[in-house]
């Protein structure tokens, strides 16, 4: 049985997609809106499958960026009673959303394409080549206005890394109206549009998959925690750790418990201000609470199975 407890807070995490980067989402989703409303009109007009897949993509990229601005603006709405970390967690149910309704307007593009396989119109190669090589452009240009945020915000890191795929996306059709205007066949623009299905997918379950592991609690990616755990035990003093979880708060934020056992008892606040900085700076994680006890608790039923790492 335990014989001392000491309890300790860090709130030095991540201030994350800082009011700066206002600019640059209203910016960003401007020049999406007008960029994916002129392309699904070329698409309509022109009668391009590949086009009109590519503004749905733009489509959501623009809801995705609301999400991320939104997103950020509740990160930094201060706790309530009811809501002790405030409303961090509202983006991975955005996230969530995003991921779900983005599936399901994806399988009716696939569908449509599917059937211009067997009867495919003859398809606009200058067109799909002119609108598309605009969206390089825009998808370009809205990644470089989060170049500078990319690597310390991970919420900036993904609109970055969005929109620079989207680029090699829009790339791709430009590629497909030039083998058009090469080839004369109309079957390359709904198998182009597969393509860009496929990719959208595959970004799209990654998404799905992560939000839903998120949702669930599950330790973030990029942290291992046995290395967490080895470098709680390396500490001095520490003859033991268990009970040690991590888990996202939000999807920019981190957290973590953790019991260490101390034989020689509680070392002070200055131990726990190391502790946490070497969590903060080694892994990332911006709110640590550390539980410090003279011996492993034999009666500890909330533990988890997992064994305690000892020295």
């Amino acid at each position: 049985m335990a014989e001392h407890h000491g309890h300790h807070h860090h709130h030095g995490g991540h201030s994350h997609a800082p009011a700066d980067f206002g600019r640059a989402f209203a910016i960003g989703i401007t020049l999406n809106i007008l960029f994916a409303t002129a392309e699904a009109a070329a698409g309509l007009a022109f009668g391009s499958m590949a086009l009109l897949a590519d503004a749905g993509h733009n489509f959501s990229d623009v809801l995705g960026l609301a999400v991320a601005w939104v997103g950020a603006g509740l990160s930094k709405r201060p706790p309530t009673r009811r809501f002790t970390w405030g409303y961090r967690g509202s983006s991975i149910l955005a996230s969530l959303a995003n991921s779900l309704l983005l599936l399901v307007a994806l399988g009716a593009i696939v569908l449509e394409a599917a059937s211009r396989f067997t009867d495919p119109p003859p398809a606009p190669g200058q067109a799909m080549v002119l609108v598309a090589a605009i969206g390089v452009v825009v998808n370009l240009a809205t990644a470089l206005l989060f170049v500078s945020g990319r690597k310390r915000d991970l919420n900036i890191r993904g609109a970055y890394l969005h929109m620079a795929a989207d680029a090699g996306v829009s790339a791709g059709v430009v590629v497909a109206g030039l083998l058009i205007l090469w080839t004369g066949a109309s079957w390359i623009d709904p198998a182009v549009t597969l393509v860009i299905a496929a990719i959208i997918f595959w970004n799209t379950w990654g998404l799905l998959k992560q939000s839903v592991f998120m949702s669930l609690g599950a330790v973030p990616e990029g942290i291992e925690p046995e290395e967490v755990e080895r470098a709680l035990a390396g500490l001095p003093g520490v003859t033991a750790v268990h009970d040690l979880h991590i888990w996202p708060m939000g999807t920019t934020d981190t957290v973590m418990t953790a019991h260490l056992v101390m034989a020689d008892g509680h070392p002070g606040n200055g131990f726990l201000a190391s502790a946490q900085k070497l969590m903060h700076d080694r892994f990332g994680i911006g709110h640590a609470t550390l539980q410090i006890e003279l011996e492993l608790g034999a009666d500890c039923q909330d533990c988890g199975t997992e064994e305690a790492v000892k020295q």
